[in-house]
């Protein structure tokens, strides 16, 4: 079995972020370092590197979520960020988005073997298309799934008016929100904001990328 120990320093973040619920987050990292990485979810040299890089790097983001929040993670892949937010945050309402077939296999298995099942559903789909088919959410999460203009075009429609995009970014985020801002405007959504979360608890923060939805896109508009 890959070595997927939580490594001791590491220990007091991760017990601040999933408190009563690490149990759980240590047998999710063993699911992605086993059979994630026999399914190609996950790449094998990622393993020593699931909590900080991924777990924690996740579930940081659940501090900027309102209490009791419905959440959408699209490109959900192997769960990130949307299995962390809900092992961290047992309040959280979660669907995890993905459109093949051995991803939401996996995550269906994931969501049993951690008895997410009354909270977090697995919908399999291209986040485009949903739209009307899942419940407009508070919270639509996206990880490393694509650039901001085409991010914004596909997941502001699965939110609720009001409601809000977490695009989980690196250290390119601020150049990213300067290429596309013309564009995430156009398609209903509101000033990007650049966020960090877990400042002093994790020694690389995870940078997030806060975009409202603000309006309907005007093209949406006519067709009311």
């Amino acid at each position: 079995m890959a070595d997927v120990d939580l490594p001791e320093p590491l220990e007091p973040a991760a017990r601040v972020l999933f408190a009563q619920r690490l149990p759980l987050a240590r047998r999710y990292a063993e699911l992605l370092a086993t059979d994630g990485v026999v399914r190609g979810l996950i790449g094998p040299r990622e393993a020593p590197r699931l909590w900080d890089r991924h777990l924690l790097n996740s579930a940081a983001v659940a501090e900027i979520i309102p209490d009791g929040s419905s959440v959408t993670d699209v490109g959900s892949g192997a769960g990130l960020p949307g299995i962390p937010l809900a092992l961290a945050r047992p309040d959280l309402r979660v669907v995890l988005v993905d459109s093949l077939a051995r991803r939401t296999t996996f995550l269906t298995e994931v969501v049993a073997a951690l008895d997410l099942g009354d909270r977090v559903s697995v919908v399999r789909g291209r986040a485009e298309e949903l739209a009307g088919r899942v419940p407009a959410a508070d919270v639509v999460t996206a990880r490393a799934v694509a650039p901001l203009d085409r991010l914004t075009a596909w997941c502001l429609p699965l939110a609720r008016l009001g409601g809000r995009l977490l695009a989980l970014k690196g250290d390119t985020a601020a150049e990213e929100v300067a290429a596309h801002r013309a564009a995430v405007a156009r398609r209903g959504g509101g000033t990007p904001v650049i966020r960090v979360c877990g400042a002093g608890l994790l020694d690389a923060p995870t940078t997030v990328v806060e975009i409202a939805y603000a309006r309907l896109p005007a093209a949406s508009r006519r067709t009311r």
